[in-house]
């Protein structure tokens, strides 16, 4: 069966193949089936059929109605328009009878027209006074300028013989008058207060707020936005304002339209002069109302405390506003250019151009910035106070060979009370006005204070910190970037007005205080007997990290040496000076620790110095206990394990046995005794030269520290250096050499120190323990069972010094001074029995009880036990043998000692028997070369 969608070309096929079957069918059975089967579909297709005629009959009958309407429509047009054209052919005849007339009352019509016209100019007039008020409410001025200028022109044009509008033309004729007054306030106060409203103060989040503003700002003056600015950077005359937005949201847009309104108004040459003088006053403002946020910001009593970083938040906030002024007054400039070159700003003034001498550039702002910073600076470094006293300041302290001793001498002490450090009574709060510009005409620092008219204006301004000429130190790195700044704008080929004030003011004025205020600290620290006996409490300490005291003296110093770094760090444009300074101290405090020195290791009008510190000045005997390995151990970097990794301990033991041969040989080659005043009885002495070896240990440590930041040679192990090598310009090599000399001459001396203590309780050895052979008596017939009060006292010597050096030492160098303190006790004992006239068993007692009295003694300052003493005593027992037993002894055992050392003991044996002849003597003496050489003998072969 066909389907009703099928294409008519389909069913006619369809059609013709049944007709064909039909046809050619023989059977009739066969085309009775077939007709059947049309039928059948016929009678589906006619089904079908009905039911889209049911279904669809509402839109039919529409299509019908409609199709009849249009028709309908069409026939009455038709109609119309044959009817129209009749009309008009009738129209054109009687128009062309009556011309005359209707040209009466065209005329009539344009009359009536013109009357119409002017009265609704007549009414705009009226609504000008509410759209002008509604313009200058919205900041629209273009539009409100543009409407003042056509209204008035209006009125004393076409509008003039309007008498009912006498009064709004005198009205609208003040209010233009009046117009460019609030333009020229308006501007005044986009460049002073909307350029600088979202450059807040010091806090670091609104400083890059404020970057971000003046960068668009910056930007945005070059932009091609609103058709203001050209591709090649020119400014176009075209200025369009647009009702729909805030004027405000655009500042550079704005200042166009500003600009272009006073041009529409001709009143430019008077905007000009009103910008030009409102500079100054503008200026202040903006550092009065910085300076009342950093108030409110800080608190109430900000002002009373010495807080230069508020000073370094007032600056910061001052030169982003005034950057941000400058920004705007270019963009003033940039803008009053475009309107003169322009057609419509060419306009002559009373007949007159606009005078060049009313204009003023981008030199003059910053001119003016400058001038306002100079007086602020003024105000801040209390110039007034610094110069007055300038003439008091050293003149020579920033050179190299300066000798900074005349402010350290005992002679000169006096001095500084002439010299008041603190003037409150001619502080700038307790000044009037005239005796402030008469002081500073009296030290001729009118090119320092500014102008009155400045002073006058900045005097209404709190301040944020006390005037201080140390204030420079925190203001002087951006001070120099935003002068810099100031001179690339200006393009100046020389220095700036303001650079020259900073450079007079620090070179006159504040290195002079800073080297008077270093002298006086110095000075006061090391005046005195005691200034090196003192030493810091033990919150310094904690403070600084050292495990023991250090002097007073030295951490003044230090101190002071710390000040002149952060002062190289904070003005590194005078980073020789300061390290002139430091060089100059170092030497003066060099000397002072010297002279202590003396003082100390002196004695006697002819400055004889004692033993230990001969010795230690001694090349010789300084060289050799420099090359030992416990003093290798001490010498930071070394590696502290060289105390027994590198030698064995017979190796140490002959190294110890080379040094106190070399003391005996030195100390008890004769029968004198040592001389009390060649030793150190004062054990406070001792701890004073422990102090200063630690003190001068520490100091030399960070000098070398700092002197490494400087040459670029900061070393690892020293920690992180105080000052980067970045942030300072590089010194002469001649005041690096200095630097370095004196570092070494401070280790020098620390060393020498620690040379001379070591060899003192040495020398103390001997000088107790040479009378205890040389005037004690050991062959008498009582036992003693005391020690000999030489070695009591010794021992007492020993405990004092060990209490006064374990809390001036470190203990590694504690241990330095008592080790091998028992092999030199020993060796003193066993070389002292040449001394001996006589001994007996009660003698040989009393030895060894001395000799375990300093053992014991040893024992308890060591915390090791000092068996080298045993040797003392095992020699000292040989004496309860004959010699024919000693002699023995040597040739089965071999020899424990040397061979001088048992000539000595059977020496003594002889003198104390004196009934043994002396052919036996001669035989024993024989008897032992032999053995002793004997035993050489068998070592060399071995």
């Amino acid at each position: 069966m066909a389907d009703d969608r099928t294409p008519p070309s389909n069913k006619s096929g369809f059609l013709m193949s049944i007709v064909r079957t039909l046809s050619s069918s023989a059977d009739f059975e066969q085309r009775e089936k077939e007709k059947t089967r049309i039928e059948k579909a016929y009678r589906e297709s006619d089904k079908r059929l009905s039911e889209h005629v049911t279904n669809h009959y509402d839109d039919i009958i529409k299509v019908m109605t409609a199709f009849s309407a249009m028709t309908k429509s069409i026939n009455e047009s038709r109609e119309k328009i044959h009817k129209i054209k009749d009309d008009l052919n009738s129209c054109k005849t009687l128009l062309h009878f009556k011309r005359d007339e209707l040209r009466k009352l065209w005329r009539d019509g344009v009359e009536h027209k013109a009357v119409l016209a002017m009265l609704d100019q007549i009414e705009q007039m009226k609504e000008v006074p509410d759209k002008m008020d509604n313009y200058l409410s919205g900041k629209h001025y273009l539009h409100a300028t543009d409407l003042i200028v056509q209204s008035v022109a209006k009125l004393e044009t076409s509008l003039s013989t309007v008498e009912a509008l006498r009064d709004l033309r005198s009205e609208l004729t003040a209010r233009k008058e009046r117009l460019h007054e609030v333009l020229i306030e308006e501007l005044n106060r986009q460049i002073y207060e909307k350029s600088a409203v979202s450059r807040s103060l010091g806090r670091r989040g609104s400083w890059r707020r404020g970057q971000k503003d003046l960068l668009f700002l910056k930007s945005s003056m070059f932009s091609r936005d609103g058709e203001m600015v050209s591709e090649d950077g020119r400014l176009l005359c075209e200025v369009k304002e647009d009702l729909s937005s805030s004027p405000e949201e655009n500042l550079p847009r704005f200042i166009s339209i500003l600009i272009e309104s006073l041009a529409v108004l001709k009143k430019l040459p008077e905007a000009v002069e009103g910008i030009k003088m409102r500079i100054q006053p503008g200026l202040l403002t903006l550092v009065a109302r910085a300076s009342q946020q950093v108030l409110e910001s800080g608190g109430d009593s900000l002002a009373s405390q010495n807080q230069p970083r508020y000073l370094l938040d007032l600056l910061e906030t001052i030169f982003q506003q005034f950057r941000g002024v400058a920004q705007m007054h270019e963009l003033v400039l940039k803008n009053v250019h475009r309107s003169m070159q322009s057609g419509e700003s060419q306009s002559e003034v009373s007949g007159m151009p606009m005078r060049s001498d009313l204009m003023y550039d981008m030199k003059d702002v910053w001119s003016e910035i400058q001038a306002v910073l100079q007086v602020l600076l003024s105000q801040y470094l209390d110039v007034r106070n610094s110069l007055s006293n300038r003439q008091q300041a050293p003149s020579g302290f920033d050179e190299p060979s300066m000798d900074i001793s005349q402010y350290f001498s005992k002679k000169r002490q006096a001095k500084p009370k002439k010299i008041s450090l603190f003037r409150f009574d001619a502080s700038l709060h307790a000044l009037s006005t005239n005796s402030y510009i008469e002081d500073s005409r009296q030290f001729d620092a009118a090119g320092y204070l500014g102008d009155q008219g400045l002073m006058a204006g900045l005097s209404k301004h709190q301040l944020v910190c006390k005037p201080a000429a140390n204030n420079v130190t925190a203001i002087y790195k951006p001070l120099r970037s935003f002068i810099q700044e100031i001179e690339k704008a200006m393009e100046m080929e020389s220095t700036s007005s303001l650079q020259e004030f900073v450079t007079d003011f620090v070179q006159n004025a504040f290195l002079g205080q800073v080297h008077q205020k270093v002298s006086q600290s110095i000075d006061a620290a090391t005046r005195g007997f005691d200034a090196l006996r003192n030493v810091i409490d033990d919150k310094v300490r904690r403070e600084l990290g050292v495990p023991r005291p250090l002097l007073q003296s030295t951490v003044t110093v230090d101190r002071n040496i710390q000040d002149l770094q952060e002062l190289m760090h904070d003005l590194p444009d005078y980073a020789d000076q300061f390290l002139n300074m430091i060089c100059n101290v170092l030497r003066d405090y060099r000397d002072k620790c010297h002279s202590a020195y003396r003082d100390i290791v002196q004695h006697g009008s002819d400055e004889k110095r004692v033993i230990s510190a001969q010795w230690a000045k001694d090349e010789d005997i300084s060289r050799f206990l420099r090359s030992l390995p416990s003093w290798r151990t001490l010498q930071p970097g070394e590696g502290q394990e060289l105390d027994r990794t590198m030698c064995s301990e017979e190796e140490m033991r002959a190294l110890n046995s080379k040094e106190a041969v070399i003391l005996i040989r030195n100390l008890s080659s004769d029968e004198t005794l040592i001389p009390q005043q060649e030793i150190i009885t004062d054990v406070t002495q001792m701890r004073t030269v422990a102090n200063v070896h630690e003190s001068l240990e520490w100091f030399a440590g960070r000098l070398q520290q700092f002197t490494d930041s400087l040459s670029g040679r900061s070393t690892s192990n020293l920690g992180p250096p105080a000052t980067s090598p970045a942030d300072i310009p590089p010194v002469s090599e001649k005041t690096l050499a200095a630097m370095n000399t004196l570092v070494q001459d401070f280790r020098d001396l620390a060393e020498i120190c620690m040379l001379l203590l070591h060899l003192e309780v040495r020398v103390h050895c001997f000088y107790y323990l040479l009378p205890v052979a040389k005037q004690s008596n050991y062959a008498g017939p009582i036992d003693d069972l005391d020690p000999d009060s030489n070695v009591l006292k010794l021992n007492k010597d020993l405990t004092s010094m060990e209490e006064v050096l374990a809390h001036s030492l470190q203990p590694k160098k504690f241990k330095y001074i008592f080790e091998s303190l028992g092999y030199l006790v020993s060796s003193i004992l066993i070389n002292s029995v040449q001394f001996l006239k006589k001994i007996n068993e009660n003698g040989i007692k009393k030895m060894c009880r001395n000799i375990l009295a300093i053992q014991q003694n040893l024992t308890n300052i060591t915390l090791t036990r000092e068996s080298d003493l045993d040797r003392a005593r095992l020699f000292y027992e040989l004496l309860y043998l004959t010699p024919d037993d000693i002699l023995n002894s040597i040739a089965e055992k071999g020899p424990h000692f040397t061979g001088t050392e048992y000539t000595q003991l059977i020496q003594l044996y002889h003198r104390s028997h004196p009934g043994i002849k002396v052919a036996v003597q001669d035989g024993h003496m024989q008897r032992l070369l032999q053995i002793i050489e004997k035993g050489q003998n068998e070592t060399i072969s071995t």
